[in-house]
């Protein structure tokens, strides 16, 4: 059975594997320090700090002009930093120009010479480097079969598919052995059925050649199913770093929320502070909403309660609760059928409107919901997270 790029982040991992993020002892394979990058008055990156371990594949996750790009231009020497330090493999970047850095780049646009070959629009850059032409030879044979192009090495760029294309620029990338392959918005041209299985092919190339990448993306799916880990990007900032799981379940600002997947907030304030459970008055709600954990905060304090759309119940019957929190009616205003998924879009009875998916567990329900419904929304919790700005 094929497996798809998340379930290979996803396998077991041996019991003595460590995330070197969560070790002390680890040394930072890529350190950024104190970075800022103004052009003119307009501050592209600001202050930013971050380190990369070895064999990561680490995304860079923002919108437009957030600064990611800049940043990943700084790590390639395209840009130099107006403030701040950059290290790759504990060496200081800041006097080493582009083409003296233990780094290569991939081009969104791909940048494949038209009246070359594949074999040779590989091995381009070793010829450059004055390489012998048998250890040329050896490499790009070695590369192109890693991307699984050999029987393609004589055909030229017109000749190939779009996700041809894209192994072509990956396999001349690799072929110089850098320390840190930066890859900007490397999928980007690709349709989603392509993208999607070239995602799983990146991510087990990489993990073959053990180098690390750095990705810049704007796709929050390609961020969550390729990265081991990746860092949300706004106006020149990084606002959170994490894993996949980390960021989604566990965001830390409305901002780091609303920019990953779907999210319903609620703003309200806190009634009950205990060490173990909290309580938030929220009017938009309809109803007092429970956190079954311990937060940081205060009572009276101003907060916002983020609940994922699929964390949610929907039914039309009222359901059996031991308490009323987290419990609020509406009309469904909205239904998206996706196949394995419903998306219900409710309005709640404070005009609020709110998103809640369902899995399509069978084919036929007698008691199905439909548009104009009055339902009933519930949620563990365990579901929620409180965020304060």
């Amino acid at each position: 059975m094929v497996q798809t790029a998340q379930q290979v982040r996803q396998q077991p991992k041996k019991p003595d594997a460590k995330e070197p993020w969560l070790d002390p002892q680890a040394t930072p394979y890529v350190r950024i320090e104190n970075v800022s990058k103004h052009f003119g008055d307009f501050v592209a990156v600001d202050n930013v700090s971050l380190d990369i371990y070895r064999g990561e594949l680490f995304s860079l996750l923002g919108g437009s002009g957030c600064g990611k790009t800049t940043l990943l231009r700084m790590l390639a020497g395209f840009e130099q930093p107006t403030s701040g330090k950059i290290y790759i493999d504990g060496v200081d970047m800041s006097n080493i120009p582009p083409y003296e850095r233990p780094v290569n780049m991939m081009f969104q646009s791909y940048a494949l010479f038209p009246h070359m070959t594949v074999e040779a629009n590989v091995a381009f850059g070793l010829h450059q480097d004055r390489v012998p032409k048998d250890e040329i030879d050896r490499r790009v044979t070695e590369v192109l079969e890693l991307v699984q192009l050999v029987s393609f090495r004589k055909r030229r760029p017109h000749q190939l598919s779009g996700g041809q294309r894209q192994r072509v620029a990956l396999a001349r990338a690799l072929v110089k052995r850098p320390k840190l392959l930066l890859l900007d918005e490397p999928l980007g041209a690709l349709d989603r059925k392509l993208r999607e299985k070239t995602q799983f092919e990146l991510v087990n190339i990489q993990e073959e050649v053990g180098i690390t990448f750095v990705m810049v993306t704007h796709d929050q799916e390609e961020a969550m199913t390729m990265s081991t880990r990746f860092s949300v990007m706004n106006a020149g900032k990084i606002v959170q770093t994490g894993t996949p799981a980390e960021v989604y379940e566990y965001p830390n600002t409305r901002f780091s929320a609303e920019f990953i997947g779907s999210i319903n907030l609620f703003e309200g304030h806190m009634v009950i502070d205990e060490a173990d459970h909290a309580v938030i008055e929220a009017p938009e709600a309809g109803c007092q909403i429970m956190i079954s954990h311990g937060i940081t905060g205060t009572v009276g304090s101003r907060v916002w309660v983020g609940v994922r759309p699929e964390k949610m119940k929907i039914s039309k019957a009222v359901p059996a609760l031991e308490n009323e929190y987290n419990l609020l009616s509406g009309k469904v205003i909205e239904i998206a059928y996706l196949g394995d998924i419903s998306i219900f879009h409710v309005t709640l009875k404070s005009g609020k409107n709110i998103r809640v998916t369902a899995p399509n567990v069978s084919r036929y329900s007698v008691d199905s919901i439909t548009w104009g419904d009055e339902v009933w929304v519930h949620w563990n919790a365990d579901a929620g997270v409180v965020l304060y700005t």
